[in-house]
């Protein structure tokens, strides 16, 4: 995986899952164990809920594109591991998060 960052920005590209349009937002990501996630306090925002209707993604990162399948993070113990490299030595880290889990397509 060209992305050798455990900590980055990154542009998530989801698609709509009411206009079926391309829906982007620039989102703090973490890789950890070869995977990709991001994370929210909640699961209301479009990009979280348009990734859970259509789990086909798209990130672009510096110039690069790669293509993922998102699936909901379940593991409690992995969010919380999430939330600690996403915001290392912060507070914040310490709350409750939603994640996401992307696997990139080879």
């Amino acid at each position: 995986m060209a992305i050798e960052e455990s900590l980055f920005r990154a542009i998530l590209s989801t698609k709509g899952r009411k206009t079926g349009k391309q829906h982007s937002i620039m989102l703090r990501a973490v890789k950890y164990n070869d995977k990709i996630y991001f994370s929210r306090h909640r699961p209301d925002g479009d990009w979280f809920k348009n990734a859970m209707v259509n789990p086909d993604v798209t990130i672009q990162y510096k110039d690069e594109t790669y293509k993922g399948k998102a699936k909901l993070v379940e593991d409690e113990k992995l969010e919380d591991k999430i939330s600690q490299l996403k915001y290392p030595g912060e507070k914040r880290a310490d709350e409750k998060r939603v994640a996401l889990e992307i696997t990139l397509c080879e």
